[in-house]
């Protein structure tokens, strides 16, 4: 029998497991996995290797998932890669698992022809009344035209004022996931998103996986400091609006001393790790943390500290005095 993980932010998950059991009766070989607030990416991929082993076929699994992107999606795809039927769908919903459920009591069917089968149901699934706001079925799309490739633009043309424009700038530990991809990018409305790391710039599996989490119709591009650099001071950049993520303060403090023109800073998550300590649900920090953010503190730099735009800002300057108290009772 194909096992299912269902894996989401917070505990839809195991609400979603618990619900399908009212409708459907319990079911074997099902488990259910939640980013907690307190989790970073390697806790939850070690949770959702601790739950796949608990299931009695590890060779044919799916994952049912709630969001294209969030770090949940991110692990498991990350996982997918050496697991070749191993199966995952995003948008989880109940008519999604109960359907699941159905079609995996044919002892033959296997993660990825479930996989195929759940997408017509969970998509029927969404209905509205009154049904008038049914939208009319979309007719089919004339064939395009080939798309030229666009020549690269030569090097020296100005376009807009010759200055890019950083609309948002944030440190994330996960960098590109669920909370920026569907808050952050409507808010900012940014050209492009540029994930600004010399670490995973050379990491091709997890490039690979942020390029895949973009948002709808916004480009993403993972590249080393230096390269945010040359590329702050190139004119043809003048008219892209772009969004900057960075996984420390640290990296922000480089690109800054580089000479890229950041003024704000939204500190969205700095994961803990040993010898750091807790001073917001989200932001875990050490002493060279404390000495990274006040530097760029002391350039002008101001700081927004929240994880998405409905927030209230945490107070910064108490933040860091926190982390000061801590740090030194920790000494």
């Amino acid at each position: 029998m194909v096992g299912i993980v269902l894996a989401s932010h917070g505990d839809l998950a195991a609400g979603i497991k618990q619900t399908a059991s009212m409708v459907f009766g319990d079911q074997p070989d099902v488990v259910s996995v939640s980013l907690q607030p307190s989790m970073g990416p390697d806790d939850l991929r070690a949770e959702i290797e601790k739950e796949v082993a608990t299931l009695s076929d590890s060779e044919q699994v799916l994952f049912l998932v709630d969001l294209w992107g969030g770090t949940p999606f991110n692990q498991i795809n990350g996982l997918l890669d050496g697991h070749p039927t191993w199966a995952a769908v995003t948008g989880m919903n109940l008519p999604m698992v109960i359907t699941a459920y159905t079609l995996r009591m044919n002892p033959e069917a296997t993660a990825h022809e479930i996989a195929a089968g759940v997408l017509a149901d969970s998509r029927d699934g969404v209905r509205v009344k009154p049904e008038d706001l049914e939208p009319e079925p979309a007719a089919a799309p004339a064939a395009a035209a080939p798309v030229a490739t666009a020549a690269a633009i030569p090097e020296g043309t100005v376009l807009g004022d010759g200055h890019i424009k950083i609309a948002h700038c944030r440190v994330d530990t996960r960098l590109l996931h669920g909370q920026v991809a569907t808050t952050w990018t409507k808010q900012v409305s940014p050209d492009r998103i540029l994930v600004v790391s010399d670490a995973v710039s050379h990491d091709e599996l997890r490039k690979t996986m942020i390029v895949q989490a973009a948002p709808p119709g916004v480009k993403v591009h993972v590249i080393p400091i230096e390269k945010m650099i040359e590329v702050s001071k190139d004119p043809r950049f003048g008219a892209t609006k772009v969004m900057l993520l960075f996984e420390t303060p640290q990296d922000v403090l480089k690109a800054v001393e580089g000479g890229v023109d950041i003024k704000n800073v939204n500190l969205g998550s700095m994961a803990h790790s040993v010898g750091k300590v807790v001073v917001t649900n989200a932001i875990a920090m050490d002493q060279a943390d404390v000495e990274c953010l006040e530097t760029l503190a002391s350039k002008g730099i101001e700081f927004d500290v929240r994880k998405v735009p409905a927030d209230s800002p945490e107070n910064f300057d108490a933040m860091m005095k926190k982390a000061k108290s801590e740090l030194a009772a920790q000494a």
